[in-house]
Formats: C-alpha cells, structure tokens, sequence
C-alpha cells in the first residue's frame, strides 16, 4: 500500500496534524509531498519524531506558522501536482490531502474551488461526488460550492442521478455495505408539500431517483433508493446509534450546508471528506487551515488521522474485492 500525503498550506496546522498522526499512527506506507524543514520543525515542537518518507517538493527561505504568503500559497500547489503527477503514474493507490489556504492558493494561479474539483480536471473523469463519512453519519453532497440561491437551477435529473448512483456504489465497493440504502434529500421544507413550497422535488428529484435505481437494478440489485425524504427528519434517521440501528445507510443532501451540518454536529471530530469517482482513493480532514492555531502545538489531528485511517481501509477493501 503506497499513500501520498500532501502538506497543504504549510503556513497552517497542516504540518503539525501530519506529523502528529504520523507519530502516532505510523506511517511506513506513508510518503509526504511537503518540505522537509517545516515537518521537521512541526514535529520538534510537538515532540514526536519526524515523517521519515519526505518527497521534499519545497524548501522554502521564509516561513511563519499562521501568515500566508506568495510563497506558501505557491507552495501548496507544487505540493498537489506532485502528488497527483505520482497518482497518474500509478505510484500511489491513496492520497491524503492537508487543507489548503484558499485565496494564497487563487492568488497563486488555482482555478479550483477546491480540491474535489481539481482532482476531478486532473484525474480526466466525468463525474465526482463529494461525501463526508464519519462514524455515526454519511452524507454525498449535490451540489457543493455554490451560493444558496443558485442551488436549484443547478439541479438537475442526469447530475443527480450520478451523485445517488455513485453514492450507492461507494457504500458497497468502499465501504462494504453488500445491500446499500441511500435516502435522497428533499430540497424544499416538508418535501415541497404537494408543490406548495416548490416544484423541484416533482419535476427533478423523483425523476432522479428513478434514474438511478434503473441504472442501479442491474450492477447493485441489492440498493434501495428512497426519497424525497423530509429535511428535517432524514439525517436523524440515517445516524447510526450503538446498536447499528440506522433506516438509512448514507443521505444525499441537495447542498453544501445541509449536508455539512448535521454531520459536523454527529462527527464533528472524525468526519472524512471522501472524493468518489476518482481513479484512485482520496480523503482529506474535514476542516480548513486554522491559521489561527498555526505553530502553537494545539490543533488536534484526529480529524486528519481519521482520514489517514479511512484512506487505508478502502484500498486494502478494493484489494479484497479484486
């Protein structure tokens, strides 16, 4: 098993969450795109020893934990398309991604929202889905960095059929639900209410879930698709408790935040963003740079050792299964 591991922004807590995880989870199966100095630096503040795999892509003059700047914004590009470069090359079957700094990132030329969206370019595949998988919750995303208000126009019968589809065969190839279920998201309070509070459930959302389970039927006979599902209730039915008694295996949420909060409030500490549909297995913290904790020894790097944890699980699962 080979796991590329990228530094993200190393003017944020990227470098201490690596090297803390690393530390204390191992990482011989772990190579780290970064800059040797700074994990380094991050590790003896911390304590623990050094990742010991470095692919030193940066050796940066200036440096200060929490103050991006041209050059860790350039920096953390250089780090991704490194990373990916080996991904393509067949080098890696995992990559674990440390957040970056979005506007140094712009600044430095990223014509990304995101990472999902870049791998997505880089990787030349047609559709991704983004999921955050957590111990309790497991929500895919519709859409995803869009305003609200542009939200149902970007809704539509093809596109969210392949989020549903790709959704289901996640559960069963990566994360080893033989009978997945997945419940769709309704869009509007109380699932539009016979048309009452909008019409996007009638005329998108029902002919989506149809899709699916027709392209479902064949290659995942064992799926139930479910839905619209009432907002308010369906992430309640879709949290696992200790008895495993969940109705709902993963939820499809129709945006950003209806989605990203109740699994913030379930597995705030331990949720996994997750990109489907890639050639090869990526997951990433769920949580931004933190330049306010940059440098001080604080962040926690459990998130991030869930995701390191995650990543290794599905590529010795699709080992099985092949």
């Amino acid at each position: 098993m080979r796991i590329g591991v990228t530094l993200g922004d190393p003017s944020g807590i990227g470098p201490e969450i690596i090297a803390a995880a690393l530390a204390a989870g191992g990482g011989a199966d772990v190579i780290v795109y970064g800059d040797r100095r700074i994990l380094d630096e991050a590790a003896a503040k911390l304590g623990v020893a050094p990742p010991t795999s470095i692919n030193e892509v940066t050796k940066l003059g200036a440096w200060t934990p929490g103050r991006p700047s041209a050059s860790s914004g350039r920096a953390q590009l250089e780090y991704l398309e490194a990373a990916v470069a080996d991904a393509r090359a067949g080098k890696l079957d995992a990559l674990v991604t440390a957040p970056i700094h979005k506007a140094s990132a712009i600044a430095a030329g990223f014509a990304f929202p995101g990472h999902t969206e870049f791998l997505q370019e880089r990787f030349a595949v047609e559709r991704v889905t983004m999921m955050f998988a957590g111990p309790r919750l497991k929500v895919s995303l519709a859409t995803i960095h869009l305003a609200l208000a542009d939200v149902p126009r970007a809704l539509d019968v093809a596109s969210l059929a392949g989020t549903i589809v790709q959704t289901a065969r996640a559960l069963a190839h990566d994360f080893a639900i033989a009978a997945p279920r997945v419940a769709v998201a309704a869009l509007n309070p109380h699932a539009g209410e016979s048309g009452h509070f909008g019409d996007e459930e009638s005329r998108v959302l029902i002919p989506a879930i149809e899709r699916a389970r027709a392209e479902l039927a064949g290659a995942l006979p064992g799926a139930a698709i479910t839905g619209p599902h009432v907002p308010d209730a369906v992430f309640r039915d879709a949290l696992a408790d200790a008895a495993g008694g969940a109705r709902h295996d993963a939820v499809v949420a129709m945006y950003h935040d209806q989605g990203l909060i109740p699994v913030k409030l379930a597995d705030f500490e331990e949720a996994v963003n997750v990109t489907l549909g890639l050639p090869i297995v990526r997951t990433s913290p769920d949580h931004g740079v933190a330049h306010d904790l940059a440098g001080q020894g604080r962040a926690r790097s459990t998130s991030f050792a869930a995701a390191l944890r995650l990543a290794r699980q599905i590529v010795a699962h699709r080992a099985r299964k092949k």
